[in-house]
């Protein structure tokens, strides 16, 4: 994808010591930016404010702005205007190959909640009958990377199947109406298309490939206040603890925040991973294997290295 592309997808009490704020880490920092969508551990952060919690001692404020996927996130997050955020694996490779300022903070493996659906009645019954089909799906996401690993356990190639961008919210309806004849997506609207939208699920992405999300963050935010950032993750991670334990009250808080039904988000979060920890050898790996796969089908312009971007906590 090239550099021109990438813009194009842009849209638009304390906590506990063992987090408190580092006196004088956080500098003339006055506010926090948070990118979410509408799943994941960020969701159950803003619903519970434990970082407004967390950093009202000292004076800092937490802004959120909701995200319909990851790319107009990275591309946010690139001009400046989020510090912080959580994507599945496609959209940061996308955006390092072309130039944006980011880094990679925190990974989740990613479980369950995503993969590819199709109508109950399609004659699709196998991934090699996706060959020919319209598979909708958006550009640049970790579904991007589901439909190409998928395609290739079964043989076939990018060109064997007619890819159709588009974002969740316009996805969802063209797979309910049969301009798409398969989606690939991820929970809440793997969830809603499976229960709501008289969906199958033809493939887990589990069954295909390890995939991760990722907690990204601007690369100059990281550098100038990397001990906020710390403390941003730290919480981040004791709130997924808590998510864990708490599945029932995930579910009312993911549909309190983002207008999903109940039902749906109990669906969701039933089946989510919560759990958050640093990037690892293993996780920069299989990233590394995700953008080596799309360079060499020419969705990125050039090749890049993973681990280069991988920030480093020297918070103390």
């Amino acid at each position: 994808m090239l550099r021109r592309d990438f813009l194009k997808l842009s849209a638009g009490t304390a906590a506990a010591a063992a987090f408190a704020p580092r006196a004088g880490a956080q500098g003339a920092l006055k506010e926090i930016r948070i990118g979410y969508q509408k799943t994941g551990v960020l969701v159950i952060t803003r619903q519970r404010a434990t970082l407004e919690k967390h950093f009202a001692a000292v004076g800092i404020d937490v802004k959120w702005v909701e995200f319909s996927s990851g790319p107009p996130m990275m591309e946010a997050m690139n001009v400046g205007s989020v510090d912080y955020g959580a994507v599945g694996d496609s959209p940061p490779v996308f955006a390092q190959a072309a130039g944006a300022a980011i880094v990679y903070a925190a990974g989740q493996p990613i479980t369950n909640g995503q993969g590819i659906l199709v109508p109950k009645d399609s004659s699709i019954r196998s991934i090699a009958d996706l060959k020919g089909k319209r598979v909708g799906f958006t550009k640049g996401s970790s579904a991007h990377n589901v439909v190409v690993q998928t395609l290739e356990k079964a043989g076939l190639t990018y060109a064997d199947i007619t890819p159709v961008y588009l974002t969740p919210p316009d996805a969802g309806p063209a797979f309910a109406n049969g301009s798409i004849e398969a989606w690939a997506i991820w929970d809440p609207y793997f969830a809603i298309g499976e229960t709501k939208q008289n969906g199958r699920i033809l493939i887990n992405a589990r069954e295909v490939t390890k995939t991760n999300s990722f907690y990204i963050a601007n690369r100059e935010f990281a550098k100038t206040h990397g001990a906020i950032l710390q403390q941003i993750v730290d919480v981040t991670t004791a709130t997924g603890q808590w998510a864990e334990q708490h599945r029932d009250e995930v579910a009312r808080s993911l549909a309190a925040i983002t207008g999903v039904p109940l039902d749906i988000q109990a669906v969701a979060a039933a089946r989510a991973n919560f759990v958050i920890g640093p990037v690892t050898d293993d996780i920069v790996a299989t990233q590394q294997g995700v953008a080596d796969r799309f360079y060499k089908l020419g969705l990125i312009p050039k090749p890049i290295v993973i681990r280069d971007i991988v920030w480093r906590s020297t918070a103390t």
